[in-house]
């Protein structure tokens, strides 16, 4: 195979010349010398170099996805015959974004391991723009995220999941609990922790602030991490976001309290996330079956509880 095309992937994936010289193991004149003699050959740019890294042009975009399917095939073809008779052994590359939602993996990994325990996993959690490049450079084979963000992108499948219902959240004590009533106009005179820019979130909360005429990126913390989340509200007058069945928890309700706001955060639909030019191989179906069992298992215990 041609080591031009396991180059330019390494470029596409890590988002940098000098980074994908160190994740191949060879200098970066010699994958700049590779990648500039094979645009000369097919007659068109790849990237777009930047003071800021890389970025695939949309000629480029068409050339890599390609050339990781013929690398990912070429690796297929190479495995010795019988070695496994198991369609889905080996790794699953999972990515999520936002990072923060990355727990909801937990009860499906345990069943799709009960069901197929040759599986491995390879999980990378991300910000939402950064998991849509893995998945359309190949990088990753499915994404978990919220649909109605990865809605943007015609070249992107998605098998929704399940909806999530999500809630406002402060430490204990602070000043909003205090009040008789709230409303969403409350939360603007404090700073706000959003997961991801993108949406369903970071646009409501966008919105919310430019209503009122002040400007989001004064108001606005983008943290995708949640144990840096719950110690930012933890310690400050923040306000973040959080699930409903978290909120539940005890642990959560011995440092923290729920804001009863409504209409801001309706539930919002989780989907996973695959490339439509390429059928979903064995170990991807098995993933999205595991999730949408285990999706039904938490709601179904989660009514449960509260009936």
């Amino acid at each position: 195979m041609d080591a031009r095309l396991k180059y330019v992937v390494a470029v596409a994936r890590n988002g940098s010349f000098t980074a994908a010289a160190e994740d191949a193991g060879v200098t970066q004149s010699a994958i700049t010398k590779s990648i500039a003699d094979l645009e000369q050959q097919i007659g068109y740019a790849i990237f777009h170099r930047t003071s800021r890294g890389s970025f695939l042009t949309e000629e480029g975009r068409d050339f890599v996805d390609r050339a990781s399917r013929l690398l990912e095939d070429t690796k297929e073809l190479l495995q010795r015959p019988g070695k496994t008779t198991d369609h889905l052994a080996g790794a699953l590359r999972i990515g999520v974004g936002p990072a923060s939602i990355e727990w909801r993996l937990v009860p499906a990994l345990n069943l799709l391991l009960r069901r197929h325990a040759s599986i491995r996993f390879d999980i990378s959690g991300s910000t939402f723009e950064r998991t849509v490049q893995l998945l359309r450079t190949g990088a990753i084979d499915v994404a978990l995220g919220f649909d109605a963000a990865f809605a943007d992108w015609p070249d992107i499948r998605r098998e929704p999941i399940a909806p999530v219902r999500s809630v406002h959240f402060v430490r204990q004590g602070h000043p909003l609990l205090s009040r008789p009533s709230l409303s969403l106009r409350d939360v603007t005179d404090y700073p706000y922790i959003s997961p991801s820019e993108g949406r369903p979130y970071g646009v409501a909360i966008r919105k919310l602030f430019e209503d009122r005429g002040l400007d989001w990126q004064h108001c606005v913390h983008t943290v995708d991490y949640f144990p840096a989340v719950k110690r930012i509200v933890e310690r400050s007058d923040a306000i973040g976001i959080t699930s409903a069945i978290y909120a539940q928890s005890r642990s959560f309700q011995e440092r923290f309290a729920i804001l009863e706001l409504s209409d801001m955060l309706p539930p919002s639909v989780m989907c996973c996330a695959t490339r439509k030019r390429w059928e979903p191989k064995p170990a991807v179906r098995a993933f999205i079956r595991a999730m949408k069992d285990s999706e039904a298992a938490v709601s179904e215990q989660s009514h449960i509880a509260q009936s």
